[in-house]
């Protein structure tokens, strides 16, 4: 008979000290398969449109992500679901030519739904794309335009997500830095032991805005009828004009002030705007002091400081919308 009580073996622990299982059964699984997606990231497609002797010019960066029924590739290594990243690239560079590319917000959500629509393992597509700025070098109203510069402005972002017939269309911008001299304080802050930044009735402001917005609509366009697209290039142009001019227009007594009027006047000026979310960097600019050489220095000279620097991050919505924009833009 087998031993009992004290005096019996122990039985066989597995290595989280749990007993083992018995000869002959199938252990429990200890891993499963999580969120997952694939797809082809940072393809670059450069598109010209030739009208005589004045061609216009789009400069993309395309990233697409795909989810849907795609356990087996993980588990089993069967490829059956799983259409080659090297095919979304070509994708790309087929639809710039057989459909252009309107605005980037257009064009993602043209490639987003072919791979919902044409994949029937795929379930949901993200695009996201970077459109990156050439400046004309010649009035096409004086001759042959076909020379640009590339802009040494912000880069235009866009993230078009679909899936169900329904998409979200995300655009934005990053890079652009913007400054004011002056109307702008800083005082009236809490203050600890360890406090040692005097208050300011006058400085310098500036930050290199990362900022997204979303639109409220999210019916798709049928491919057949892209005339009913919203105005995309407009919606983009006007958004960032009132950005910066809550920016230029704002008396600032802290920069989350500052932001705050920025989104809260994108909302009131653009109906199409649910969302609206920034990540301002604080650009510290520093008074020098130049008494040691019997200089003054009335906010003349300053040094500019690239860290550590503060971070400024809020989302400001339209009343009745609820937030959906990520919070880490790192990932965006």
């Amino acid at each position: 008979m087998p031993k009992t009580g004290p005096e019996a073996a122990p039985a066989p622990e597995g290595p989280s000290g749990t007993p083992a299982a018995s000869a002959g059964a199938v252990p429990a699984a200890v891993s499963v398969l999580g969120q997952n997606q694939y797809g082809k990231a940072e393809v670059r497609v450069v598109r010209v449109v030739r009208e005589g002797a004045v061609h216009h010019l789009r400069d993309l960066n395309v990233s697409i992500a795909l989810s849907g029924d795609l356990d087996d590739v993980h588990l089993t290594g069967s490829n059956a679901h799983c259409l080659p990243t090297d095919t979304m690239k070509n994708t790309v560079y087929v639809f710039a030519k057989e459909h252009g590319i309107a605005s980037p917000e257009e064009f993602a959500t043209r490639l987003a739904r072919h791979f919902v629509t044409t994949q029937p393992s795929i379930h949901r597509a993200r695009v996201r794309v970077e459109e990156y700025a050439w400046d004309r070098l010649t009035d096409p109203a004086e001759g042959p335009a076909h020379s640009f510069a590339r802009s040494g402005g912000e880069t235009r972002l866009c993230e078009v997500t679909y899936e169900d017939g329904r998409r979200q269309v995300i655009s934005g911008l990053k890079g652009l830095t913007v400054l004011n001299t002056t109307d702008s304080e800083f005082h009236g802050f809490a203050k600890d032991p360890y406090t040692t930044l005097p208050e300011t009735r006058d400085r310098i402001l500036a930050t290199e805005v990362s900022g997204r917005w979303r639109h409220a609509r999210t019916e798709d366009t049928p491919a057949e009828d892209a005339g009913t697209e919203p105005d995309w290039d407009t919606s983009y142009r006007e958004t960032r004009a009132h950005l910066l001019a809550a920016f230029a227009g704002t008396y600032s007594l802290s920069l989350q002030q500052t932001m705050h009027r920025m989104g809260s006047r994108i909302i009131e000026h653009r109906p199409e705007i649910a969302e609206v979310r920034f990540s301002l960097p604080n650009k510290h600019h520093f008074l020098v002091d130049l008494a040691p050489f019997g200089l003054g220095n009335d906010n003349e000279v300053y040094y500019a400081a690239d860290r550590p620097y503060g971070l400024i991050e809020a989302t400001i919505l339209r009343a009745g919308h609820e937030a959906r924009i990520p919070v880490d833009h790192s990932n965006l």
